[in-house]
């Protein structure tokens, strides 16, 4: 299904109107009077009410089930939209005086503007995320251009098409196709009308990105990140089970969600210690919360029995469809997901010089320790290349924090200065 500017229209329609693009961006561009951030927030906030309502559970639910994502937390993204949220997002990443920047000498004056036009491809991991991009990239005053990612389900286009209907000024900065991956000339076409490309993927979705933008369209990559856990001597049964608890409760298919445990040791036997430790909570917070997808843990159960016939590592711990994997190596990586992790060893002299060579993927650490340890392995994760320290729960929430270390609104503005 495609919008275009406030309408719906079947896919086969989109070579035309992908034809008449071009000059209606411009046309918008073109008039005098610019998007107000004020009428996106009070649009976004109506609709944020509504999905609170329930409104959207018919598409939602269906979502949220296939990524074994709970409802609470849904309902946790769906504040991301309300106008307490979205002032205090603006003023935070722009700053308080951004829609007044003082002037640079006496005769120069100075504003944010947006980059023009953005080109959002989205990722599907986290339902409604195409449609907050397209809300940030509305903010910084942009028109913008959403590719839909593959099992989108029909939710973004419903709630974007809602977002016309609570503000009808949008329609003409708000463009949804549903254009597959493998029509590469189709999304060069859209990349190439755009300032900036908003990226939600991998390396093959990033390097796709590059290949199709020319050296004047700005890339703004939200890549996948891995997060994971560090543990010292000191970890807490309470320090475990709020990480165990994350872990069921996202499946692990967040840029946030923990893949695995390091701890501080050098020591197989304390590595196996920990790790017989945490499983056994482990266990218990899987059985407190349900079974994950009966197909995913299947899977891992066919991947995690291979892995033992080829004795592939020095102790696998499974049971009722969990699994945690002691490894000998320490470099980081992706786990099976679905409640199995690996647990590695990496003293804290070690962690630099181990993590860094993952530059630009590293996101969060659930750094479970004493209190007098914590500044100083923060310190050394932080520079190891990690953008945010957590306890147990990594996936916890609080707008107005940085994504991936960054603000959005910055990279989806520049400031202009006019002689006057």
């Amino acid at each position: 299904m495609i919008l275009y500017r406030g309408k719906l229209y079947e896919n086969g329609e989109q070579s035309r109107l992908i034809d008449e693009l071009e000059g209606h961006i411009f046309e918008t561009l073109s008039a005098r009077e610019p998007l107000r951030p004020t009428e996106v927030i009070a649009a976004c906030d109506r609709l944020a009410r509504r999905a609170r309502e329930g409104f959207y559970d018919d598409l939602a639910l269906p979502l949220l089930e296939s990524f074994g994502i709970s409802y609470a937390r849904y309902q946790d993204m769906v504040g991301a939209f309300s106008a307490d949220v979205l002032k205090k997002k603006l003023e935070i990443e722009l700053g308080a005086d951004w829609d007044a920047l003082p002037p640079i000498g006496k005769n120069t004056a100075r504003r944010i503007a947006p980059l023009g036009v953005l080109f959002h491809i989205a990722a599907g991991n986290v339902d409604g995320l195409p449609a907050y991009s397209v809300a940030e990239g509305l903010l910084a005053g942009n028109v913008n251009i959403l590719k839909l990612p593959s099992g989108d389900g029909g939710l973004s286009v419903r709630l974007l098409s809602d977002l016309i209907a609570e503000e009808p000024r949008l329609a003409d900065y708000i463009y949804v196709f549903d254009v597959p991956a493998t029509e590469f000339e189709t999304l060069k076409r859209l990349a190439r009308l755009a300032d900036g490309v908003v990226v939600w993927g991998g390396d093959a979705a990033q390097r796709a990105a590059r290949d199709m933008c020319g050296v004047n369209t700005k890339i703004i990559p939200w890549g996948h990140k891995l997060s994971f856990a560090y543990a010292t001597r000191s970890a807490s049964d309470e320090d475990l089970r709020a990480l165990a608890r994350h872990i069921c409760a996202t499946e692990q298919v967040l840029c946030s969600s923990c893949q695995g445990i390091y701890v501080d040791t050098a020591d197989m036997g304390v590595l196996e210690s920990l790790a017989r430790r945490f499983f056994t909570i482990f266990k218990e917070e899987n059985a407190a919360m349900g079974r994950t997808d009966p197909a995913m843990r299947g899977r891992n159960t066919v991947n995690l029995l291979c892995d033992e016939l080829e004795r592939c590592f020095p102790l696998i711990l499974r049971e009722e469809g969990v699994s945690a994997v002691l490894k000998e190596d320490s470099a980081p990586e992706l786990s099976y997901l679905f409640r199995n992790v690996w647990i590695k060893r990496l003293p804290r002299a070690e962690i630099v010089s181990v993590l860094k060579g993952q530059k630009g993927y590293l996101q969060t650490c659930g750094l479970l320790c004493g209190a007098g340890e914590r500044a100083e392995l923060a310190d050394l994760l932080v520079r190891a290349g990690v953008v945010r320290v957590t306890g147990g729960d990594l996936s916890r929430t609080i707008f107005g924090e940085a994504h991936d270390g960054t603000f959005p609104l910055r990279e989806y503005t520049r400031i202009v200065e006019i002689d006057l």
